[in-house]
């Protein structure tokens, strides 16, 4: 297996910039609604999907971006300002605590909330070309 280290670099370069954002993201919505419930993970995921849709949109129907800019803001980038491990982390968290009902709404919404973001970031996608 050839590694195409232009590749790693964008998705390393990507990632960084995505986990700060993230972080970032994640911080300003706990302190604005608090920490009782993982609304910043609800966030990015759903954000992030959103995002994803628009850029899949974009690049399906007229932006051929090099390899190392879709990987850059794909995996890189996407793939680290969502994150799936923490989304399982806070469930577990959720559950333990005894707020089970709490934790299943979480799920439904983190799972429902998101695929809806890649809709209508496809959608966005779609009416941002005209």
């Amino acid at each position: 297996m050839t590694v195409q280290w232009s590749l790693v670099l964008a998705i390393a370069a990507g990632g960084a910039l995505g986990a700060v954002a993230r972080f970032l993201a994640m911080s300003a919505v706990g302190h604005w609604l608090g920490h009782g419930f993982p609304w910043g993970t609800l966030l990015v995921n759903v954000a992030g999907s959103f995002a994803l849709g628009i850029l899949v949109e974009i690049m399906a129907l007229t932006w051929q971006p090099a390899a190392e800019i879709r990987a850059f803001l794909v995996v890189g980038l996407l793939g680290a300002f969502t994150t799936f491990s923490t989304f399982s982390l806070d469930v577990f968290v959720l559950a333990e605590g005894g707020a089970r009902s709490a934790a299943l709404g979480y799920i439904l919404a983190s799972v429902c909330l998101s695929v809806l973001g890649l809709f209508l970031g496809l959608r966005a996608g779609r009416l941002m070309l005209g």
